[in-house]
């Protein structure tokens, strides 16, 4: 008896010290962005090396995603490949919250076709020809071009859902404001799968952030004028802004940051966080020296 009671002891003890321990490290809540999920996980990976009192939990869905949480309160820090929309931050604002914009690293949203495909380079204008609604573009034959392995000719136009940061970007950059996407485009739900659909189907053109290139498709160099010369998608070409299509990557906090969050986000854009991010393939968002 004295025995069972000595082990009843112990478990609660053992009990009260894990609770004591999971209540006494802060979450982050962190949500958002799919093109910056795969370094976001990797702060919050390294971060408790950092600071073991605070945790961070991350989780993706697209840029739309983590700024609705931002909007309701129920994110600390939202992830976005593109910049909240004045809509967004009013409607944040009526619910209480004040957004305020953290620039973490930046990206080049890279054009990806098949490596059957023998086309290098295409311009600003060519990809709104071929992506846009009505488009001048429907078939590979119709730029002289012969793709083997796609028998039909037809283009096969991979996108991201309408909740993406890198949909709006996209869009944004190359078929203006006002612009809409073609119909018929297979809307992919991450970066991900379209570097995956676009490797298996020769027919294809597609598009997500340069961290998501493998060597089984291939990067379009692309020209902002239409003869002109084209750059290469690479974390150089975004770092100086000279990629056509190079983007800002944010992170969104309820006011100015404080607390944890705001150590989490100064660690985030120190050399050591920026040297996650330039490994994963994004580039800082300034000149830093990394092991």
């Amino acid at each position: 008896m004295k025995f069972k009671l000595m082990f009843a002891t112990s478990l609660l003890a053992a009990s009260a010290f894990v609770t004591n321990s999971a209540q006494a490290r802060e979450l982050i809540q962190n949500k958002g962005s799919d093109t910056l999920v795969n370094v976001a996980q990797a702060w919050a990976e390294a971060y408790p090396e950092v600071n073991p009192d605070v945790a961070v939990a991350v989780s993706g869905g697209g840029s739309g995603t983590g700024i609705a949480a931002m909007i309701n309160g129920t994110v600390d820090i939202a992830n976005a490949s593109r910049k909240m929309k004045d809509k967004e931050i009013k409607m944040a604002e009526e619910h209480g919250q004040h957004p305020v914009e953290h620039v973490v690293g930046y990206d080049a949203l890279a054009v990806f076709i098949n490596t059957n495909n023998p086309i290098d380079a295409m311009s600003l204008q060519q990809l709104a020809d071929i992506f846009g609604r009505d488009p001048k573009v429907r078939n590979w034959a119709d730029m002289d071009i012969k793709v083997p392995g796609c028998d039909s000719g037809e283009i096969v136009v991979v996108s991201r859902q309408n909740n993406s940061g890198t949909y709006a970007y996209f869009k944004e950059t190359i078929l203006g404001d006002h612009g809409k996407y073609r119909q018929g485009t297979l809307d992919m739900q991450g970066s991900k799968d379209v570097v995956d659909l676009v490797e298996k189907t020769p027919c294809a053109i597609g598009y997500s952030g340069l961290a998501y290139a493998t060597e089984h498709v291939k990067k379009l160099c692309v020209a902002a004028e239409t003869g002109g010369p084209c750059v290469e998608a690479s974390v150089a070409t975004a770092s100086d802004h000279s990629y056509p299509i190079a983007r800002p990557l944010f992170m969104y906090t309820n006011g100015e940051p404080q607390g944890a969050i705001k150590g989490y986000l100064d660690w985030v854009e120190s050399d050591a966080g920026q040297c996650i991010l330039l490994k994963k393939g994004y580039a800082p968002v300034r000149d830093v020296k990394c092991d």
